[in-house]
């Protein structure tokens, strides 16, 4: 059982197949700027036995969207495909040159149950027990079966712990919850998957694929340091949803951070993103996500599932921009559909092909993506999720797991306070001229740690209602930045003359600085406060949103000049994309620290005119060109500068 096994498909069964494929749908256009893969879960596998089925949804779907390759799942919760099933599924999918891999679901007893599965939970997700003997072996003989079907194995993100049972319990003993279960699904990824699988296919490489919630891994056992170098790869979820009617709020930013965060953590290993067509209130959201995914660069797009795909599309509710010209329409989605001659209705896979093309046609124009380094220490927590809001008030962020000595700037969140180092590390930034940022939330964690010795700043405890803003600082001046319904923020406390407040709000006359600078040897030290509630930064008004870009990005070739909810994707090669989450057309402006007098939009070639201006960028005064332009709803734009 142990040995490579390697089928032969029958001649007859490809004819088969082949002379039945339909006529009517053309094949979806190409796309040369990634690759796109399709996950097939093991029910589906088990629908396809239907050869009448498999031909017909294939042609739906090819007819939609090109599909380079395959997973095909062979376990989830309590069912394993049959061998001639999968190999099966295996031979129409390279009767139509179409790539194959594996897939496992290493998920326990939930909406189904195997009879090796521990009790359910009342149906919220429940891993494996892999303290449990029997559930340990039931994971590797599936990790066995697998690799004897496929070279490459994909996880998918159900490769984590969360049981509490009395085994778990037993074996856990006086460890924290979190190193118990590192220790174990290291553990478990060893011995139970990767050292089964090889053993059955020397050749098999594995994949892992990190979900969504990375701030939170720890807790159940995804070891985001070790696991990448245990794994041939890694893959990543980039299923943001919506950001306000499920259970994770997770804010649409993620979709691009995420893939910079782990091509960071693995680099060269990071295969691609994995997008689902769950909890979205309106189409475009499910388009944002894809985008968002392959403006971070990502080599290959997994869309989640080969069912789900075949669906009818649902516009959902966007009436208030569905007759504007925005990136993604009813129209277009409409066009596409009619253009590959399908019969069968409008379905997310038309909805995928659609949104796909759109950003393939920029992709190649855009250089390797940069933004302002923050650090993120691995198995760290704090301010949960934090730069993703920041991406979404326009602020690009490039998360890395180690210190980004090699950047200029560096923004440090509460999690930075897992590095027991960290207040050296900030000192030895400053003095070698570099610039940090650091939040409320870490400089309340750092109060008695030593940053006393490079600001005498600190955080009161206090919580004040803000409603009003102002900018510039010296000799008590101030512009009016503007007003909103009150706002509550941490208060600071500082001392005149040695720091500064340079963007401010008032809680009833009472001053309460928003960012704060203290010049400290060569560099300086900016303290950014986060309101009591993180979505509150989309509150703030737009002129103070600016100045805080001007400061926090000082030096970076492109600022925004935008509301809240407009994200700013930035290149190596003076290329960028402004994308808009907003439901209305916004009015942006780009200011670049270059000398180029026009943009050039990636996709049409249009050409828009700049102006030139020297207003403040940070603590110093800098000539930039403006450029000026109206962002449709949902929508993005990518430009470069046109000499």
């Amino acid at each position: 059982m142990s040995r490579h096994f390697k089928f032969i498909a029958p001649l007859a069964l490809i004819v088969l197949f082949s002379f039945s494929r339909s006529l009517v749908a053309a094949p979806a256009p190409e796309h040369d700027r990634f690759r796109v893969a399709v996950y097939i879960p093991v029910f589906v596998v088990q629908k396809m036995k239907d050869p009448a089925y498999l031909q017909k949804s294939w042609d739906d779907l090819s007819s939609q969207v090109k599909i380079d390759k395959v997973y095909i799942e062979t376990y989830r919760s309590g069912t394993i495909a049959d061998d001639a099933n999968l190999d099966q599924v295996k031979a129409f999918f390279a009767s139509h040159n179409v790539q194959t891999a594996g897939g496992i679901a290493y998920v326990g007893r939930g909406d189904t149950a195997g009879a090796d599965a521990p009790d359910d939970a009342g149906g919220q997700f429940v891993s494996m027990c892999y303290t449990d003997p029997k559930q340990r072996e039931y994971v590797k003989r599936i990790a066995e079966i697998t690799a004897r079907h496929f070279d490459e194995i994909i996880l998918d993100d159900f490769f984590f712990n969360n049981t509490k049972y009395d085994s778990d319990i037993a074996a856990k003993g006086n460890q924290s919850w979190d190193a118990f279960r590192l220790k174990l699904m290291d553990g478990v990824s060893r011995d139970l998957v990767l050292g089964p699988a090889r053993a059955a296919n020397p050749k098999v490489k594995i994949i892992i694929k990190f979900p969504n919630w990375y701030e939170h891994f720890q807790a159940n056992g995804y070891d985001l340091d070790q696991e990448p170098k245990l794994f041939n790869g890694i893959y990543t979820g980039t299923e943001t949803r919506d950001p306000e009617d499920n259970d994770q709020h997770l804010q649409q930013y993620e979709s691009y951070e995420i893939i910079r965060y782990f091509d960071n953590v693995a680099p060269g290993h990071n295969g691609g993103g994995w997008v689902d067509v769950y909890d979205s209130r309106y189409i475009d959201r499910y388009a944002e996500q894809l985008w968002d995914t392959m403006l971070a660069k990502a080599p290959q797009m997994m869309l989640f599932q080969y069912s789900d795909l075949l669906r009818p599309a649902e516009m959902g509710n966007r009436q208030s921009w569905s007759s504007l010209a925005t990136t993604f329409t009813a129209a277009g989605l409409d066009k596409w559909h009619a253009d590959s001659g399908s019969s069968s209705p409008v379905s997310y896979a038309s909805a995928a092909g659609y949104a796909l093309s759109q950003v393939n046609t920029v992709l190649g124009k855009l250089g390797k993506p940069i933004g302002i380094a923050s650090y993120k220490p691995y198995q760290s927590t704090g301010e949960d999720f934090l730069q993703n809001y920041l991406g979404m008030i326009g602020i690009p962020i490039d998360m890395r797991p180690d210190f980004p000595t090699d950047a200029h700037t560096i923004l440090l969140t509460e999690q930075a306070k897992f590095d027991p180092d960290l207040v050296n590390k900030i000192r030895t930034h400053l003095e070698q001229g570099g610039n940090v940022v650091i939040t409320t939330g870490l400089l309340k964690q750092l109060q008695g740690q030593g940053l006393e010795q490079i600001a005498d700043i600190h955080t009161t405890g206090n919580v004040l209602r803000v409603n009003a803003y102002w900018g510039g600082y010296g000799a008590g001046s101030g512009a009016n930045l503007g007003t909103t319904s009150e706002i509550l923020v941490p208060e600071i406390a500082f001392l005149t003359n040695d720091a500064w407040p340079i963007v401010r709000g008032t809680a009833n006359g009472r001053g309460a600085p928003l960012l704060l600078m203290d010049r400290y040897s060569k560099g300086i030290l900016y303290v950014l406060t986060i309101p009591e509630n993180a979505n509150d930064l989309y509150a703030l008004p737009q002129p103070v949103l600016t100045a805080i870009r001007r400061y926090i990005l000082s030096g970076f070739p492109f600022i925004l000049d935008a509301p809240s909810k407009v994200s700013l994707f930035a290149y190596d090669n003076h290329a960028f994309v402004v994308e808009s989450f907003l439901d209305a057309p916004a009015d942006v402006t780009i200011s670049l620290l270059d000398e180029a007098s026009r943009l050039r939009n990636l996709a049409t070639g249009e050409e828009i005119e700049g102006k030139r201006a020297a207003v403040s960028r940070g603590s110093h005064r800098a000539p930039h060109v403006e450029f000026h332009i109206t962002l449709q709803p949902h929508s993005f734009l990518a430009f470069a500068e046109s000499q």
